[in-house]
């Protein structure tokens, strides 16, 4: 039985969005100071956030690129990978998130709304994310794993239409609107997402949104401030603190573990 559509949510794609480049390609430097990729990926990655950058990623793109991830992460190590991304979350991600979505995030929170973080990139980079950014859920891709590894499969892509299909099973299970509820994105792939709400966004469009846009009579919204989020929130509720605090356990916690079984390891014989 699904729970009673009662109240409205707030739906924000991640990318170009929220923050100024790809989530996942922007951990490449670290990736490659953890061993998980060589030198040879990092500028690979540095071309492909230029492209990015410049033009948006259409959906020939995107699927060169989810191939490319795909293959490129086949049997790393899961515990790895999320430590990379804890240590260095703040450095990496902090200086380029807008401060109009910051903003935005607040206003929704402060009318009583759920946030969700919906993305096309990987739970164990949108995850510590969201958290940082004090959403209420989060939708990703999520990969295979196997034994502690990538297989290189994927168990779901959060792209295109399955966005829109995993917004709409979420707000059956938390009861949202979603005839009263907004969404935001840059890209002509999350034009699904945006028309299953009834208040939806087009920010910082790419060409093939911003026309859907015109034509849909959505609003057309512009971010262009990236701030480092640290000095924009206070941390003054005790949401803020609790998820100030969760993050920082969580990266604590990964690293002891990595600590804990590398002195193991060192006391075989």
């Amino acid at each position: 039985m699904s729970a009673t559509h009662s109240r409205s949510a707030a739906f924000f794609d991640l990318d170009k969005t929220i923050i100024a480049k790809s989530s996942t390609l922007a951990f490449s430097k670290p990736f490659f100071a953890g061993g998980l990729i060589n030198r040879r990926s990092v500028i690979r990655s540095a071309y492909a956030q230029f492209v990015f950058a410049a033009s948006g990623a259409d959906p020939d793109q995107m699927d060169k690129m989810r191939a490319y991830l795909t293959d490129l992460v086949a049997g790393w190590d899961v515990n790895v990978v999320r430590q990379s991304v804890a240590e260095t979350l703040h450095t990496i991600i902090d200086p380029l998130v807008y401060e109009e979505a910051v903003q935005l995030i607040a206003d929704h929170h402060a009318a009583g709304r759920d946030v969700i973080i919906v993305s096309a990139s990987g739970s164990e980079v949108v995850e510590p994310i969201g958290a940082m950014l004090g959403a209420d859920h989060v939708i990703a891709t999520r990969l295979v794993e196997e034994d502690g590894r990538y297989t290189g499969e994927i168990e779901f892509y959060a792209y295109g239409e399955n966005k829109a299909l995993a917004i709409t099973e979420l707000a059956e299970q938390n009861g949202y609107d979603l005839e009263n509820s907004f969404a935001y994105s840059d890209s002509e792939t999350d034009a699904p997402m945006l028309a299953a709400v009834g208040r939806p966004y087009a920010v910082n469009p790419d060409k093939a949104l911003r026309k859907i846009a015109v034509e849909e009579s959505w609003p057309i919204l512009e971010f262009d401030r990236p701030i480092a989020l640290r000095s924009k929130l206070a941390l003054e509720t005790p949401k803020q603190k609790a998820v100030a605090a969760s993050v920082v356990m969580g990266a604590l916690g990964m690293v002891g573990a990595v600590v804990l079984s590398t002195r193991r390891r060192n006391r075989r014989p």
